[in-house]
């Protein structure tokens, strides 16, 4: 049964411009690093997000961006999705209303991954019981 996500991990070619890419973008350095490898603290709930040397990548994984996305909450859209272009990120799926509460956009980051952004009306629900 799954019960939380635990870790989030992207791949990339140059695996230390993306580490100050993401710092940048995150407004912090990895609280953790060894060779090949950097991870994040993100959010309230301090979810890890880790950076990946490409040469780890599984063999069958895709070309290109696709699969599945992961959302992270964020609590002003439009300027999150704006930083992330601004920072050299391109647009996977625009910012689209997905139902009442329920808003997301996705964009390719520099290094072929898909990141998910959104404000969902659940996440500040569940935050506001913490």
């Amino acid at each position: 049964m799954l019960r939380g996500m635990t870790t989030v991990t992207f791949y990339a070619q140059d695996l230390e411009v993306a580490k100050d890419w993401y710092a940048e973008f995150l407004g912090t350095p990895p609280y953790f690093a060894v060779p090949g490898y950097y991870e994040f603290r993100v959010g309230d709930y301090e979810h890890e997000f880790g950076l990946i040397d490409h040469a780890y990548r599984p063999e069958r994984a895709a070309p290109g961006p696709g699969g599945a996305i992961v959302y992270w909450h964020v609590d002003d859209l439009q300027a999150t999705y704006d930083r992330l272009l601004e920072l050299g990120a391109t647009e996977y799926d625009p910012i689209t209303t997905r139902g009442p509460g329920f808003v997301t956009a996705s964009v390719v980051d520099p290094f072929g991954n898909v990141l998910g952004i959104m404000s969902n009306v659940h996440f500040l629900e569940i935050l506001g019981r913490k």
